[in-house]
C-alpha cells in the first residue's frame, strides 16, 4: 500500500469523527417526528402566527433529536411546528443529512408542500440548524421555494462551507480523500468550501427576493468556520452574533441549535419581527 493510502482512510475517518463529535448521542428515535406536540397535521395557524414553522435539522441530525428543545419552545408560543428527516443513506439509521444536498432540498420541497396543504397556509417559515440553515437556500433559489416561504432563519448555518476548524484544509495533501468522502457521504462533501454545490448555490448572490433571512451565529463555532462565513449578504438579511446579545453566551455549534434559549429568543424575533423584544442574557430564562 502506498504511504499516502495508509493515512487516507484515517484522515477520512477523522473528518467523520469530527462531524459526529458535534452531535449529541442519539435519543430513541421513531421512524418519524412525533404527531403530538409538533408535526400535528390538525394544527391550524392562528391570526397571530399565520405561518407554520418547519424545522430543518443539521448534518447527522434528525427530525426529533435536533428539536427536542426548540420545537416545544415555539409550540408553547402558539406556532404550528413541523420537522422532517432528509438526506438519509441506505443502511445508516438515525444520523441523516448525509445524502446529496440538492436531493435533500427536493425532500424539503415535498415536505413544505405537504405542510402547506395540511394547514391551509399560503407560506411557511423555515428554521434550520447547520446544514439545515443552508440547504433550504437551494430550495428557495432553484426549486421554486421563494414563492412558498416567508422567512429562513439559520442557526449556525454553513452558508459558505464548513472547514471544521481548518480540518478540511488538509484534504489536498491526501489524494483521493475528497473523492472518497464524496462517494460515501456526499452531503459532507457538498459542504466543503469550494465544492461544486456551494459554488452553484452562492453564484449570483446569497439571497432571493421576497424572503427574509436571519443568520444567528456564535463566535465559538468549531464546525462552520470561520464563523463569519455563515453570514449572508443581501437587502433583506439580518446577521446576528450571539455574543453581541449576551457576552456570557458560550454556546458552540451544537448548543446553539439544541438548547440555547438566547438563540431561541432571537429565532422568535425573526419569526415575528413586528413583536420582537430585546434579546439579552436574561432571555435564557424567558
Amino acid at each position: 500500500m502506498l504511504p499516502w493510502k495508509r493515512v487516507l482512510r484515517p484522515l477520512t475517518a477523522l473528518l467523520l469523527a469530527a462531524a459526529v463529535a458535534t452531535v449529541p448521542a442519539a435519543t430513541a428515535h421513531a421512524s418519524s417526528a412525533p404527531t403530538t406536540g409538533w408535526n400535528d397535521y390538525s394544527c391550524r395557524p392562528s391570526a397571530a402566527h399565520p405561518r407554520p414553522v418547519i424545522l430543518v435539522h443539521g448534518t447527522l441530525g434528525n427530525s426529533v433529536d435536533n428539536w427536542l428543545s426548540l420545537a416545544p419552545y415555539l409550540e408553547d408560543r402558539g406556532y404550528c411546528v413541523f420537522s422532517l428527516d432528509y438526506g438519509q443513506l441506505d443502511g445508516v439509521p438515525v444520523f441523516y443529512g448525509l445524502g446529496p444536498i440538492d436531493k435533500s432540498a427536493e425532500q424539503l420541497s415535498a415536505f413544505v408542500d405537504k405542510v402547506l396543504a395540511a394547514t391551509g397556509a399560503a407560506k411557511a417559515d423555515l428554521v434550520g440548524h447547520s446544514q439545515g440553515g443552508m440547504m433550504p437556500r437551494y430550495y428557495l433559489k432553484f426549486l421554486g421555494g421563494a414563492a412558498k416561504v416567508n422567512a429562513l432563519v439559520g442557526l449556525a448555518p454553513d452558508n459558505h462551507g464548513a472547514t471544521l476548524s481548518g480540518l478540511t484544509n488538509l484534504l489536498p495533501y491526501f489524494p483521493g480523500a475528497s473523492d472518497l468522502i464524496k462517494a460515501t457521504t456526499p452531503g459532507l462533501a457538498d459542504q466543503i468550501p469550494g465544492s461544486a454545490f456551494l459554488t452553484k448555490l452562492n453564484a449570483g448572490g446569497d439571497t432571493v427576493s421576497g424572503v427574509r433571512y436571519t443568520v444567528i451565529a456564535t463566535k465559538y463555532d468549531e464546525v462552520a468556520t470561520p464563523w463569519q462565513s455563515q453570514y449572508l449578504s443581501g437587502s433583506d438579511v439580518h446577521n446576528v452574533l450571539l455574543q453581541d446579545l449576551c457576552s456570557l453566551d458560550l454556546s458552540e455549534h451544537v448548543a446553539i441549535g439544541l438548547f440555547d434559549r438566547i438563540a431561541f429568543h432571537e429565532v422568535a424575533n425573526a419569526l415575528d419581527p413586528a413583536h420582537a423584544t430585546d434579546t439579552t442574557c436574561a432571555s435564557a430564562f424567558s
